[in-house]
């Protein structure tokens, strides 16, 4: 474990950059390394980030492609996508059964990760009566989630005038996770672009009104552009 993140933690955020929304563009010369993202995402050193990334190499989990990258193996993204399928599953628990708001099941699904089997979190996911998403708009399953990504894109990328509707919100940052609840920016609302600025923030209005979205806020919302 590095600064508190155990390694399914770090599979999870591996998983996320390796599938991106939209268009896939795969890294090259000059690319930001995965360490560099995947400490960005934790809030770790990137000496700790590369130490675990060592670590899962040895173990089989990651490998080195052809710009030196850490990609995942094939078991190794069997296992990443068992983590982030199980801590959506509870997500869904702690939200559907014991009430918990969407922002803090995220927060104690990472605590709960190593707490159920696999046979318990298969009769909780058929107890809830097996939901397609997470509170946060993230599919279940993984198969369809990869799939969906083509179709979806960062509020980000959007310009002056585009209207989506909002589907997923990122995860990784629990106090923009919070944020993105108490701004009534949640999976389903509608969004229309008043104003993009080049860095990638926007002006946007929902029926509440309008917000202003800040480069980190914009990139964290994964929309599905109306027509």
């Amino acid at each position: 474990m590095a600064h508190g993140h155990s390694t399914d933690e770090y599979l999870e955020t591996i998983y996320f950059l390796a599938f991106p929304i939209g268009e896939y563009r795969s890294a090259g010369p000059g690319s930001p390394t995965l360490a560099s993202r995947v400490a960005e995402m934790l809030g770790v050193t990137r000496a700790s980030a590369g130490e675990m990334l060592k670590r899962l190499e040895a173990e089989g989990l990651v490998e080195r492609g052809e710009h030196k990258e850490a990609i995942l193996t094939a078991s190794g993204r069997i296992r990443a996508e068992q983590v982030v399928r199980r801590h959506r599953i509870i997500e869904c628990w702690l939200t559907g059964f014991l009430g918990y708001t969407a922002a803090e099941a995220h927060v104690h699904a990472d605590d709960l990760g190593d707490s159920f089997s696999d046979e318990m979190i298969e009769r909780m996911h058929e107890k809830l009566g097996r939901p397609a998403r997470c509170p946060h708009g993230w599919p279940v399953e993984t198969t369809f989630e990869q799939e969906e990504n083509r179709e979806l894109t960062p509020l980000s990328a959007l310009v002056a005038g585009d209207s989506a509707e909002i589907v997923r919100l990122a995860e990784h940052d629990g106090d923009l996770l919070h944020w993105f609840y108490e701004s009534g920016l949640a999976p389903g609302t509608r969004v229309e672009v008043e104003t993009a600025q080049p860095g990638g923030g926007a002006t946007v209005r929902i029926a509440a009104g309008a917000l202003q979205l800040d480069e980190r806020s914009a990139a964290g919302l994964y929309v599905r552009r109306a027509g």
